[in-house]
């Protein structure tokens, strides 16, 4: 159990769900050209999800020393599994996604491919021993990991098949893969600045130079509120000039999405405490949760 806390297993189904309802629920129903067939989808899943738990395993052996003092009872490297036994499992698991994805790449026929496992691993790696004491700079790169684990199923399944012919419909599938990523990326960046306000003391103890360490928690809160206000904008200009023709996901995402995320930017005004910004924190990886099974509708939407 403390393996599956480690590699943060509830963050590792996400990503896997999500990727299966991109190729099942959007691709394949709506008559995209893919590539990968049953199996070949499945190591994609399993090398991506693997590079993200090394991510995760090498972040909790970094963070030691933070959460011993932001979260003491849900330290796991040094209290229930050794440091050693840790990085072992870091390497095994980056072996174990790199190799799959090598195999992915030269199964699509795309060695150049294989280039997106051996980035992500580094940055994953260079984000929890460096990126992450760097102002902005690691809540970025962590926010446009996690809206890549979503474009990798359309640059492997669409990108090797696309031709003259196809090209019109294979672009418009991977633009709502895209906007599916641009919406993870701007929600996980909201939440990277709640963990960041959530933890602050643990941060500074530790050295890092997070926004609220930098600039206050007082005008973080003020940048946490802006970003969320501008996030709301975004996805109602999304719901009311894309998605208007499809009154099933515009009322999905009214309800489901901008809804709480008006109810947290509330919350967001009153907030001052660690326990407030875990609540915050939390709404928002809702709302992700929510944004992506919103994929699911497709088949809704093709059956009725």
């Amino acid at each position: 159990m403390y393996l599956l806390n480690l590699i943060r297993w509830k963050n590792l189904l996400m990503i896997a769900l999500v990727q299966l309802l991109i190729k099942y629920a959007l691709l394949e129903p709506y008559g995209a050209q893919t590539r990968l067939d049953g199996l070949g989808i499945s190591l994609l899943i399993l090398a991506c999800i693997c590079i993200a738990a090394a991510g995760n395993i090498i972040n909790d052996i970094y963070d030691v020393e933070t959460d011993f003092i932001n979260k003491p009872k849900r330290l796991i490297v040094g209290t229930f599994i050794s440091e050693k036994t840790a990085y072992n499992l870091f390497i095994a698991f980056n072996i174990m996604g790199v190799g799959i994805g090598f195999y992915v790449s030269h199964l699509v026929d795309k060695s150049a491919f294989f280039s997106m496992f051996v980035i992500t691993s580094a940055l994953l790696y260079i984000y929890a021993s460096y990126l992450k004491r760097i102002l902005l700079i690691g809540n970025i790169v962590i926010s446009l990991l996690v809206a890549l684990s979503i474009v990798m199923v359309g640059v492997f399944e669409l990108l090797p098949d696309i031709n003259h012919h196809n090209q019109n419909t294979q672009l418009a599938f991977f633009k709502i893969i895209f906007n599916y990523a641009l919406f993870a990326f701007m929600i996980n960046m909201l939440r990277e600045i709640a963990k960041d306000l959530e933890d602050i003391n643990g941060d500074y103890k530790a050295g890092m130079n997070t926004l609220p360490i930098a600039i206050g928690r007082k005008r973080t809160n003020h940048v946490l509120i802006a970003l969320m206000f501008i996030s709301i904008i975004i996805l109602i200009y999304y719901v009311t000039e894309v998605l208007y023709k499809q009154l099933i996901l515009v009322g999905y995402f009214l309800i489901f999405c901008v809804g709480p995320l008006l109810f947290i930017l509330l919350k967001t005004f009153n907030a001052k405490t660690k326990k407030d910004y875990h609540s915050i924190s939390n709404g928002l990886k809702i709302i992700m949760l929510f944004g992506m099974l919103s994929l699911s509708l497709y088949l809704v939407i093709l059956r009725a």
